[in-house]
């Protein structure tokens, strides 16, 4: 059976006007774990369409600023944000932050990253890993001691190996599929609270 693209979260985000449904996943994440605070400078991995940065750009005030990067345009403004069309796998971080005045580290990195699927589960398993890896790489180098960690990972055989890797690497570990997530989804996200640096 497919699934109902206009089920419930699609309509309680169209009404309270975030771009897509996913933001009710990070404000479960949120609400849960206390991970975005006001004033917080936060790094939205596979940003686009711009939920997750709208809801951000309300929690963190005019103090805080976001950077979004994603492969595909955002077409939202937020007067706390900039976004930037580009690769992961092949982008100058230091020079766009140079460039657009925002300083590292940030207190926050959250990637929702996800791979074009295939239809292939183990093919989309692998992207989906190599793209957790990345978002962990990133947050090792621009995460500031005792910052947060949000990443999407579709479930597969390296699921406790990435466990391990991030429980050596923050305090503390919590993975959750939120309740807004479509029942035939594979993906779960990890959350490392306050990062050993």
């Amino acid at each position: 059976m497919a699934y109902n693209q206009k089920d419930y979260y699609f309509q309680k985000a169209k009404k309270e006007n975030f771009a897509a449904r996913s933001v009710f996943k990070l404000e479960e994440i949120d609400k849960r774990f206390r991970i975005i605070k006001p004033g917080d400078k936060i790094l939205d991995l596979g940003a686009a369409p711009g939920s997750w940065a709208q809801y951000s750009s309300r929690k963190i005030g005019k103090s805080g600023r976001i950077l979004g990067i994603d492969l595909q345009p955002i077409k939202i403004t937020l007067p706390n944000a900039v976004f930037i069309v580009a690769d992961m796998l092949d982008v100058n971080l230091v020079q766009i932050m140079a460039d657009k005045g925002i300083e590292a580290p940030f207190d926050v990195v959250l990637s929702d990253m996800a791979p074009k699927t295939t239809g292939i589960k183990i093919t989309d398993q692998t992207r989906s890993f190599e793209l957790s890896q990345l978002a962990l790489a990133i947050a090792e180098k621009y995460l500031r001691k005792s910052g947060y960690f949000v990443c999407k990972l579709f479930q597969g055989g390296d699921f406790e190996g990435y466990r391990k890797k991030l429980v050596s690497r923050f305090e503390r570990v919590e993975i959750l599929r939120p309740q807004s997530t479509r029942k035939e989804s594979k993906e779960i996200f990890f959350i490392g609270l306050k990062f050993r640096g």
